[in-house]
Order: C-alpha cells, then sequence, then structure tokens
C-alpha cells in the first residue's frame, strides 16, 4: 500500500518521521514523502541529531539510524509536490510533527490543508502525532466550514510538555521551542465541539520513551480510522497502530 508523509522542507522532528518510515517500509508498504515543491530533498530538525541543549533532549540513537537510512533512500531526493498528488492514488495520510521554525511551512500552508481534506474526505487511515495534529485542526471540512476534528477524539503534544520545553530552554534558544503563540493543546481543543470529552491528554510524561519493544510510557488515541499521538516518545506505538489501521499490503 502506499503512505503519503507530507514534510516540510526542513526542521522536522527526526524519530517522528523516521520511526514509521522504517516501520512501514520493513512492512511492506511505500512511504511517499511530499514537499511543498516537487523533487525537493527535505531535512530534518539538525538540533535533534546533535542534541538540543549541551547534547541532551534529542533524538535516540535508533531513530536517528533510521534518519540515516532515510536520507540514503531513493525516495528521500524523489519528494512529490503537495499540490500534485492525487490523494486517491494513496491508501494512508501520515502526518508527523516537529516544533522548530521551518515547520510554519508546513504547518501553515493552505495548500496542504485543501489536500489534505480530499483524502480525509476518502476514509482511509490518517495519522497525525504531535504538531501534526494542527493541520488537521486547521482543516476544514468543505461541507459543513468546522475542524475535520470537530466530531473525533485526538490528542496531540500536550501543554506541559510544550511549556516544560520552553522554560528548559527558552534562555538559550529563545522560542525554539514555541512555534507559535498559542499552544498547541489549546489551539487544538479549540477546534472539536466538546474539548474536555474528546481530548486525551494521556499520563503525564516528561523524559521516558517508549521503544521498539516497550510500549509502557506510549500513548495514543484511535477513533476509527484516525490515530493521533502526543510526542517522539510515541512514535513506535503509534506506527505500529498505524499499521494496523492500513493492514496488509497490497498483494501480501
Amino acid at each position: 500500500m502506499r503512505v503519503l508523509m507530507p514534510v516540510p522542507d526542513h526542521d522536522f522532528d527526526v524519530t517522528e518521521v523516521a520511526v514509521p518510515w522504517r516501520l512501514l517500509t520493513d512492512a511492506g508498504h511505500e512511504v511517499v514523502l511530499a514537499t511543498e515543491r516537487a523533487g525537493t530533498r527535505p531535512a530534518a530538525d539538525p538540533r535533534l541529531l546533535t542534541g538540543v541543549l549541551f547534547g541532551q533532549l534529542g533524538a535516540e540513537e535508533e531513530p536517528k539510524r533510521f534518519y540515516e537510512q532515510l536520507t540514503g533512500s531513493p525516495e528521500f531526493g524523489a519528494t512529490a509536490g503537495w499540490s500534485d498528488v492525487d490523494v486517491t492514488a494513496y491508501d494512508g495520510l501520515l502526518l508527523p510533527g516537529g516544533h522548530a521554525p521551518g515547520m510554519r511551512q508546513y504547518l501553515g500552508s493552505q495548500e496542504l490543508r485543501e489536500q489534505v481534506a480530499r483524502f480525509w474526505a476518502l476514509g482511509r487511515p490518517v495519522g497525525a502525532i504531535c504538531h501534526g495534529v494542527l493541520v488537521l485542526a486547521r482543516t476544514r471540512d468543505p461541507g459543513t466550514g468546522r475542524s475535520v476534528l470537530a466530531d473525533r477524539r485526538t490528542t496531540c503534544l500536550p501543554k506541559y510538555m510544550e511549556r516544560t520545553a520552553y522554560l528548559t530552554t527558552a534562555w538559550r534558544l529563545g522560542r525554539y521551542y514555541r512555534t507559535y503563540p498559542a499552544y498547541v493543546e489549546d489551539e487544538v481543543r479549540s477546534a472539536l465541539s466538546d474539548p474536555d470529552a474528546q481530548f486525551e491528554r494521556g499520563p503525564r510524561e516528561l523524559t521516558r520513551r517508549g521503544t521498539a519493544s516497550d510500549d509502557s510510557h506510549a500513548f495514543v488515541v484511535q477513533d476509527g480510522t484516525y490515530v493521533s499521538a502526543r510526542w517522539p516518545g510515541d512514535a513506535y506505538l503509534f506506527a505500529r497502530r498505524y499499521l494496523e489501521l492500513l493492514g496488509a499490503p497490497t498483494g501480501a
């Protein structure tokens, strides 16, 4: 099956792109990366590869290895263009996150949101993690004018995580951890019909992450064909739940 994964030209999260890519391709699916303009060779947030603050707060070693593998793959340099893709040719859509300034190209694109709305209407599997949930929160259903998430259960980057990361690093990195003045959680909740009932923050967690073999500290929310997650620490569980939604590859 073919899965579309839009990304900005630079600054996306290493783990939230590389882990789903690795697990999906290992399972026999094709992942097509899409940038604003076809043929753009994208790049992850470099701080996450070297360590955000004194070598800390970056991606774990395995996701970094997966990212290195991804950058060496044919699909990495053969990206599709957001407005060029025929969304009906894809079986799934994955919306990764990231918080650095380059993410605004992706999070703020009306062109991308129009394509996401077309795919959402197909009723096929959609996954969003961290800031990627903002793309859905900002995507409007053409029939109702409301967010496509208006009646869905979801999670996203929790406010306490975003605030803690910002306060911990602002003295050196400024607003690196604040992509927008509004917190991600606040904007996502504002898109929901009943945020108190629909938004799920998950267990409080700041450092421990899920891994390839242990989901103890990971959290995702699934509502029909939509699955969401909070941060890179959920990436493995998120990818596995998304795989379950996709089912077996065509021809398997």
